[in-house]
């Protein structure tokens, strides 16, 4: 492997203002404005590869990511802008299966994008309706605001995609243990296959408590997106917290973390089944998540990774979906780059969208 030193490091702060049309919208976050702190690095060997990292933020958040890295100092680094695909025979005669399955079919996908908290009901309806048209059997709604309104939306979605149809629920940490286990006893008509962060991420006995009282409804807990290491996950799933484990992408130490999670959910037969969306989340779990059936768990019982339809048009490699299934990704990378067109235009606070945005706001 070559190895270079780092020569140049940029930070970008870029900003969607997803908050406009109520995407992303949960109980936690009524108005996130979906955001990244863009990182390029290059080195001093002449090879012409950069590096391209994220970290995915709500907006104001950026600001706190930015400072952090610019601190970096320049070290020694190796190459590390490659992919887990492109897939294919890599030097042997046939397939393997799992190879195969990931060529014809892709990866098993669910959607979030139809039912944000946010989202009127003719949206809602309307999004649904399109899902639905489009192949989709696997649908998420947001979750924990208000009962009743939980309630009506839920029979709303319900009806919509029948009983057939696998729905989730994702309540962004808003209760405490008492609540989850109450609120979801009352949701439980909707026969959810899971709550998602029912509570805080980092309470491990009270995911568990809820986990064993939820059992008896046919209701399973996942949460993952916001633990920040993998002493977290281990916790979990020592103390029988999870019936689905959610890696991110973003949040733990980059790809060498995520892998030691998954092998540790092998260990306990605990299916993944990835959080994504934000801004580049899907690029980047695309690769995990094959790695994961190709050489960790050779399974897709009870797997499927989330997918949310925004913003992948600012990525040159942006992830794709066929038959509400991931496609393994063709090219080599971490699928992380951004289009710099659209850098300029959403950089904060000098891009053109953001010029206009607080210019309106200041009149």
């Amino acid at each position: 492997m070559v190895h270079g030193r780092i020569s140049r490091l940029s930070v970008r702060d870029v900003r969607f203002p997803t908050s406009l049309g109520g995407h992303g919208s949960d109980a936690m976050h009524t108005d996130p404005d979906y955001s990244a702190a863009y990182v390029v690095i290059e080195t001093d060997v002449d090879d012409g590869l950069k590096g391209y990292g994220i970290t995915f933020t709500l907006g104001k958040g950026t600001e706190v990511d930015r400072s952090r890295e610019r601190r970096s100092a320049p070290g020694h680094s190796s190459h590390s802008e490659r992919s887990v695909g492109p897939m294919g025979k890599a030097g042997r005669e046939e397939l393997c299966f799992p190879e195969e399955q990931m060529l014809t079919h892709g990866y098993p996908a669910y959607t979030t994008s139809c039912a944000w908290l946010g989202y009127s009901d003719s949206t809602l309806k309307q999004l649904c309706a399109a899902a639905l048209k489009d192949g989709w059997t696997r649908f998420k709604v947001k979750v924990g605001a208000d009962l009743q309104d939980d309630i009506r939306r839920c029979h709303l979605i319900r009806d919509m995609i029948g009983p057939e149809k696998t729905l989730m629920m994702d309540a962004n940490q808003r209760w405490d243990v008492p609540e989850a286990v109450e609120w979801m006893s009352k949701l439980a008509e909707f026969k959810p296959l899971w709550i998602e962060e029912p509570t805080s991420p980092d309470d491990i006995l009270g995911h568990a408590t809820i986990s064993k009282a939820l059992a008896p409804l046919g209701i399973g807990v996942a949460t993952g997106e916001q633990c920040h290491n993998r002493v977290i996950f281990k916790q979990l799933l020592q103390v029988n917290a999870v019936q689905f484990l959610q890696i991110d992408s973003c949040r733990l130490g980059s790809v060498n973390e995520n892998l030691s999670v998954l092998l540790m959910a092998k260990k306990f037969g605990i299916p993944v089944c990835p959080h994504a969306g934000g801004v580049g989340l899907c690029e980047l779990v695309q690769h995990l998540i094959i790695f994961d059936y190709i050489s960790v768990s050779a399974s897709l019982q009870n797997r499927m990774c989330e997918y949310v339809d925004h913003l992948h048009e600012h990525f040159k490699y942006p992830v794709k979906i066929k038959h509400a299934s991931y496609l393994p990704p063709k090219d080599a990378g971490y699928s992380t780059e951004m289009k710099e067109s659209s850098i300029k235009k959403y950089q904060y606070p000098d891009g053109e969208v953001w010029k206009k945005l607080l210019t309106a706001q200041e009149n």
